[in-house]
């Protein structure tokens, strides 16, 4: 570890979503589409299909057999988390009844030593222990992550207890002068984390720090560690994690993973990690990732291959893979205070995270590609249904992303309407009220209401995406010199009192992309974005046209016209295309929710453009 990068940490703070209240017409009507509709049809599939009986079953409550694949246990507990984050922003009696309905049954299913998953309790209780590959602590992170955040909601020790009975056991069993364990689905590293944050027990977080050192040390077992195809490099177990340098593998399992390191600098104070965090996130994010935000293009190991290997039509793109990416991201932000993390949040949030779910809530993305011929579409559940239920815990948790406390004030890191609460370093609290159409509009207004009128910082996120911006503070027009741009951010320092406001423009022009030229699968096209937005070409509406036969002028007029009665209210791009012809752009996460058709988000350039720019 370098004195340089020991010296890059800042270490801000999370402001929970529940300090958050968001109410823009983008987001909230997201929120109550979940409530409504997400979260019930998670839980009646997570009982249809079996999941919630084998709880049942494995603490004889019910006679049968285990149902379904061994990691299923985590689909219950997501949903779990889903519906406690969603009580936290309204508390609503049926589904706090269902949730206690089932957490009763997990309870019932843990055995006497602590031990908890119902695959093993039913199928090969003999058998624990014995395979790394079979997500025993990736069951256990998800059940813990769920019973802090069910804890935080309703203030019911329950679920949090049987959590605690869990780790313990996972602390009595493995450590230093104990049994050696690789978990082939990195999760528990940051839910032990978590746990800790909630009950102040140091084991916690220790356990996890050893669980992450045990990586590259050759104590792999199992399925994964036998394969030649995966091997260790899989689950990022090849190296011993502070000597990563490159991303490998399984997309989700190591976002995690990068994911607990970061945490794991943040409670230790240890910055060990520091340099291999710095350094595989360049590696992800400028090589591997795609425009969307997507990573991970390949179907056989749900992850990486080469470096720009990053082809279109079958890219994979998990959902949970740009889910993930906004955990780390977010971490990451908090460790550096640094924009360019919030812009890989920003760019997951309305582009390769929300395109796994439909405007209806009811059907979902596993797989995510930048084009389609018109054969892929969302579904209501997967037997693999890792996807939904990540995605039913994940949104009603986006407000914990839009600011951040630092030591000398505060960071706004998304711009989404809404109001917060929270307190500074000096103990003042600090009421904020934001006002904007984001991402239609790059107009921000945000009114800074202290208890007490004093000063400190404000710090507004620039985008990597905007060329150009105007900020008012206090009425006045600020000069770049009075506003210094930091690390991705405006830095406004000044007395604030109770009704001071900061205006913040954003230009947000249509943007031409190109890829990097060592992107084979992009050669001679272009990409539309504009702010976080990143657009695509759908066949509803260009039925006479077919696929990839469009092409595009990178020096054309486009109109920007937003349309209420278009996919739920977006902004969509017009203007015509190579020859000429009408086209229509509409945002990339709302593809799929018409008439079945073909689907592109990069577009073959105008050929005698691309000859004579190149």
């Amino acid at each position: 570890m370098t004195t340089v990068q020991q010296s890059e940490l800042r270490n801000w703070h999370e402001v929970p979503f529940t300090r958050v209240k968001m109410t823009d017409m983008f987001w909230r009507p997201r929120l109550e589409i979940l409530k409504k509709v997400t979260l019930p049809a998670c839980l009646a599939k997570c009982e249809e299909t079996g999941r919630i009986d084998n709880f049942a079953k494995a603490g004889g409550l019910l006679e049968g057999e285990f149902e379904g694949i061994y990691f299923n246990d985590s689909d219950v507990y997501k949903v779990l988390e889903g519906v406690a984050y969603s009580l936290m922003l309204e508390r609503d009696a049926a589904l706090e009844g269902e949730a206690d309905r089932i957490i009763e049954l997990i309870a019932a299913a843990q055995e006497p030593d602590g031990y908890l998953t119902t695959y093993y309790t039913l199928v090969a209780p003999e058998s624990k222990w014995s395979d790394m590959e079979k997500h025993e602590m990736y069951n256990g992170g998800h059940l813990i992550e769920a019973a802090v955040a069910y804890y935080e909601a309703t203030g019911k020790r329950q679920l949090l207890d049987v959590a605690c009975r869990l780790a313990d056991h996972y602390d009595r069993t493995f450590g230093p002068g104990k049994r050696h364990w690789v978990e082939g689905h990195e999760e528990i590293e940051l839910a032990l984390i978590k746990l800790y944050r909630a009950t102040g027990e140091d084991r916690y977080w220790r356990l996890a720090y050893w669980l992450m050192e045990e990586r590259g040390h050759g104590h792999g077992v199992g399925a994964i560690w036998e394969k030649p195809e995966w091997g260790p490099a899989y689950c990022q177990d090849d190296v011993p994690v502070r000597e990563i340098e490159q991303v490998t593998g399984h997309a989700v399992r190591a976002m995690y993973l990068y994911s607990g390191m970061a945490d794991a600098v943040h409670v230790s104070g240890d910055t060990a990690y520091l340099g291999a965090l710095q350094r595989v996130w360049s590696h992800t994010v400028e090589r591997n990732m795609y425009v969307t935000g997507g990573i991970g293009p390949s179907h056989h190991n749900e992850g990486f291959t080469e470096d720009f290997d990053l082809p279109n039509e079958s890219a994979y793109c998990e959902t949970c893979a740009a889910i993930a990416m906004v955990f780390w991201n977010h971490r990451m932000n908090l460790l550096f205070g640094d924009g360019k993390y919030a812009d890989v949040v920003e760019r997951e949030m309305y582009n390769g995270a929300l395109a796994g779910i439909s405007l209806k809530g009811d059907r979902f993305f596993y797989v995510n590609p930048l084009a389609s011929k018109g054969d892929h579409h969302r579904v209501p559940w997967f037997d693999t249904s890792c996807c939904p239920t990540n995605l039913a815990r994940f949104l009603p948790s986006i407000g914990q992303y839009v600011y951040a406390r630092t030591a000398a004030g505060i960071a706004v890191n998304q711009y989404i309407q809404g109001e917060a609460e929270l307190t500074l370093e000096n103990g003042t609290a600090v009421q904020l009220k934001q006002r904007t159409s984001f991402p239609w509009s790059g107009t921000v207004e945000l009114e800074v209401s202290p208890e007490t009128s004093g000063v400190f910082t404000v710090q507004m996120r620039v985008p990597g995406w905007c060329r150009s911006y105007r900020v008012q503070a206090g009425g006045e027009w600020v000069s770049g010199v009075e506003a210094l741009e930091e690390r991705g951010y405006l830095s406004i320092e000044r007395h604030w009192s109770k009704g001071d406001t900061v205006l913040l423009e954003l230009d947000m022009p249509v943007e031409r992309i190109r890829a990097r030229e060592e992107v084979q699968a992009n050669v001679g096209r272009i990409a539309l974005q504009r702010g976080p937005v990143v657009y695509c070409i759908e066949q509803a509406d260009h039925p006479g046209l077919s696929y990839d036969e469009m092409t595009l002028s990178a020096y054309g007029k486009l109109r920007v016209e937003h349309r209420e009665d278009l996919l739920g209210g977006v902004t969509a791009l017009q203007g015509t295309d190579g020859n000429g012809k009408p086209y229509r752009f509409v945002p990339y996460y709302a593809w799929d929710n018409r008439e079945p058709g073909f689907m592109q988000v990069w577009i073959r350039e105008k050929e005698e453009e691309r000859l004579y720019k190149y």
